[in-house]
């Protein structure tokens, strides 16, 4: 059940790329004011004045990530023709909310020839992540091995389904650390948008002309506790597509030294669940390589046995690969968005981000001098 409210903009606050903040106050007698997200692509822009309809599930129950009411509708249409597109691609399909965007794989689209003839990642590294906050480490890695390198984030469907939502991905995109965002599945609102995954993965390297691709799940990942509740699951469908292609699937271990929880300290059940359980195909694992420390001989020891022998046991062989950690942390400094995951900045959980860096320079040594993929 959604929650309805309604009320009238008060003023316009400041928002970002494909996103409207608003101030609305609500109708009811001595209801509050709120703070509300409009997507113009869905609703067109909004003025002043208008009423609104909100939905404000996440408002109500205080939740962080989403925890801002939505407009779903307002009164009046857009004043005007709104531009339609070429293509007849329909996203968050069969919701009140659908909408059409122009996908590089719809045949009214530009791209449509090459991705047509597409069949290749020609051994281009695709990086895996379980949470969105990973993606600005992950580019920091990859910059600090080759600053010149082409980037293509593609945001998978499991959590966030706007591309919008993210300021991360805003900030990148604005400070050029990402050629292009690619919105996969259900996901929309990117730069381009594709039917599947391995459509969008094809987009990023004969499209975007990416040296490195990054697939991880918009904001929002969702865990319950429970062995395979967890969206960040949907990486598993990454890797394979990255190895079905011809790509060379990198897993970016999450790892923690502050999450209090047991399941997420060290090596995180949800690496160890996709890789150790999951994944039927080999991936490169990198690992920080610090062997004077007893945290990460400790997430060594934990990634031993809860991925390699229990894939090993299922016939699959990953790869593990040491990966110097000299000038990720200033690269990470570096970074245009101040870093952050459940909370924990840079400084409160390093170990997290030098995970994720380290995949991100081992996917940069993976190309040559031209930036194209090599063994």
């Amino acid at each position: 059940m959604l929650h309805w409210e309604k009320g009238r903009v008060l003023a316009e606050l400041e928002g970002w790329a494909g996103v409207q903040r608003l101030l609305v106050q609500l109708d009811a007698p001595g209801a509050e004011s709120v703070r509300a997200l409009a997507y113009p692509e869905l609703t067109g822009a909004i003025a002043e004045g208008e009423t609104v309809l909100l939905n404000t599930n996440a408002l109500r129950r205080g939740l962080g990530t989403g925890g801002d009411a939505l407009v779903v509708a307002r009164a009046d249409p857009p004043h005007g023709a709104q531009p339609a597109p070429a293509g007849h691609m329909v996203k968050t399909r069969y919701t009140p909310m659908q909408t059409i965007v122009d996908a590089i794989d719809d045949p009214a689209s530009p791209h449509y020839p090459v991705m047509r003839s597409a069949q290749s990642l020609e051994r281009m590294p695709v990086v895996v992540a379980d949470l969105h906050s990973s993606l600005p480490a992950i580019i920091a890695g990859i910059r600090a091995e080759r600053p010149g390198a082409r980037v293509a984030y593609v945001m998978t469907d499991s959590a966030a389904l706007p591309a919008a939502y993210s300021r991360t991905v805003a900030a990148l995109r604005e400070a050029d650390w990402i050629d292009a965002c690619i919105s996969a599945g259900q996901a929309f609102g990117g730069d381009l948008e594709a039917v599947s995954i391995h459509s969008a993965l094809l987009g990023a390297h004969h499209v975007v002309r990416a040296d490195v691709a990054i697939a991880i799940q918009g904001p929002g990942n969702l865990g319950t506790g429970t062995g395979w509740g967890f969206s960040g699951a949907a990486g598993i469908e990454a890797l394979h597509a990255a190895h079905t292609l011809g790509g060379r699937p990198v897993a970016a271990l999450r790892v923690s030294s502050g999450d209090a929880r047991e399941r997420h300290h060290g090596l995180s059940h949800h690496s160890a669940t996709v890789l150790g359980a999951g994944v039927l195909a080999p991936v490169d694992l990198p690992l920080p390589a610090m062997p004077h420390s007893g945290f990460w001989l400790s997430v060594g020891e934990q990634l031993n046995n809860a991925v390699i022998v229990p894939a090993i046991e299922r016939g699959v062989r990953h790869r593990i690969h040491r990966v110097s950690t000299s000038g990720l942390l200033e690269s990470l400094h570096g970074a245009p968005v101040r870093l952050s995951t459940m909370g924990r900045g840079l400084e409160e959980d390093s170990e997290s981000f030098l995970a994720a860096a380290a995949a991100g320079r081992h996917a940069a040594a993976l190309l040559d001098a031209e930036g194209r993929s090599r063994d």
